[in-house]
């Protein structure tokens, strides 16, 4: 059913966008919006991990400077049956993670360094596993198109602001086509592409509690999460409002309603929806991640800090 509903919500998105070159230049002005949607897709297919990897400073890690987190997520790759992505890390005290890439085969995972502060091993492998589910659905796909048409859609209608009103002869509405354009369509797109992250965030939290062994490390990460992305900052993500969909929580604001205006479910529906897995009888694991070892106390996250400077001491290497 999301996957029915994710279709049905970017074929809407499509039609509004195409709807909104109608109502601006009629038959000629949806061509131009047709011509405009596939060159921004085209360049936010090829090019989309690298923008939202470069916004965040992100800095690749492998097995020799971040052993134990690359251990973690190359085991639950394995698990998912999953080629494995490029692991990166940014400096950010906000406890977070994203996916993203076109497909499994060009895919990246990204953590904060607060994420591996804060949180245990298990809870790690929870919140990997939940982005890693999001690579096997194809979400980082699909949410680049959502969000690459639901920022066309806003521009026309700022075209249209400028220009609309000079082509009555070809807008079939007139003046009211052009105020369609210019409020009704841009926040249409916006509750779209939300309803879209909102539906996909379920999905990839019950795959991820599969692809990890156990629901509960996944829902005991995103309670602390929330707490953390309500009361610590996250200045890339305000800088870069339009990526916030991509996270796990909300890095903008701790979102407490599960609402239209809300990227993503409310927190405690996703945590009751985790334990209800783990009541249900699903085979759950009750040791960390094969590779991780949470009896080491001294271990340090790796020097991802800007201008070379050393992050706090925490629970990885």
């Amino acid at each position: 059913m999301n996957l029915v509903r994710t279709a049905m919500l970017l074929a809407f998105m499509t039609a509004l966008f195409m709807f909104v070159g109608f109502l601006i230049g009629g038959r000629a002005g949806m061509m131009i919006a047709f011509v405009i949607a596939a060159g921004m897709n085209f360049f936010s297919y090829w090019n989309s991990d690298r923008m939202v990897l470069s916004a965040y400073r992100a800095q690749q890690v492998d097995e020799r400077n971040a052993p134990e987190f690359f251990a973690i997520v190359r085991d639950l790759a394995r698990n998912a049956g999953l080629p494995m992505p490029k692991v990166y890390l940014y400096d950010s005290p906000q406890p977070n993670a994203f996916a993203t890439g076109r497909n499994p085969e060009n895919a990246a995972v990204a953590a904060s360094t607060g994420l591996l502060q804060a949180l245990s091993p298990e809870e790690v492998a929870g919140v990997m596993a939940h982005e890693l589910a999001h690579i096997q659905n194809r979400d980082t796909l699909t949410m680049t198109i959502t969000a690459t048409l639901a920022g066309a859609i806003s521009m026309l209608g700022n075209f249209a602001f400028f220009f609309g009103g000079n082509r009555e002869n070809n807008n079939p509405l007139g003046f009211i086509g052009v105020l369609v354009a210019m409020i009704v369509a841009p926040l249409a797109a916006m509750l779209v592409q939300m309803a879209i992250s909102r539906t996909r965030e379920y999905s990839a939290d019950r795959r991820g509690a599969e692809i990890c062994g156990n629901p509960l490390w996944l829902a005991s990460a995103l309670g602390k999460i929330a707490r953390g992305a309500a009361h610590v900052p996250n200045e890339d993500a305000e800088r870069n409002p339009a990526t916030a969909h991509m996270f796990i929580i909300n890095p903008l604001s701790g979102e407490r309603m599960d609402n239209l205006f809300s990227t993503h479910p409310n927190t405690e529906n996703r945590i009751a929806a985790l334990q209800e897995m783990a009541q249900g009888g699903m085979n759950v694991s009750t040791g960390p991640v094969r590779a991780a070892n949470p009896s080491r106390k001294s271990r340090s996250v790796p020097n991802t800090g800007r201008g070379g400077s050393q992050p706090p001491k925490g629970p990885w290497s």
